[in-house]
């Protein structure tokens, strides 16, 4: 398969994965409360599923947010499941707001 290039897209508040300048994957986040990484939702294209291109997507992204000194808030499971999965970026949530939003989403 040819290379990925991770890059991010900040005016759509988004890391893109492409492959030959095609776009095969992507995360959204929205920033708020200077540097807190709300990560929504990600999406990776039928024909490239379990090649490892998401969890490069959200690894490059969950770096680039360490690097930035940001902290995140996973609410797509994907990127939930990729940081439970790989527990070294555990520190990079800001657990005091995802455990009060999932506490509420689990009481309604």
């Amino acid at each position: 398969m040819p290379s990925v290039t991770i890059r991010k897209n900040p005016e759509n508040e988004r890391y893109i994965a492409e492959i030959e300048g095609a776009i095969v994957a992507y995360t959204v986040y929205h920033i708020r409360h200077g540097g807190i990484y709300f990560f929504v939702h990600t999406e990776i294209e039928e024909g490239y599923k379990g090649k490892g291109i998401g969890a490069q997507l959200v690894r490059e992204a969950l770096d680039d947010v360490r690097q930035l000194g940001g902290t995140v808030v996973p609410l797509c499971p994907y990127v939930a499941a990729f940081i439970g999965k790989n527990p070294q970026y555990d520190d990079l949530v800001n657990h005091h707001i995802f455990d009060r939003i999932a506490d509420r989403l689990h009481n309604e």
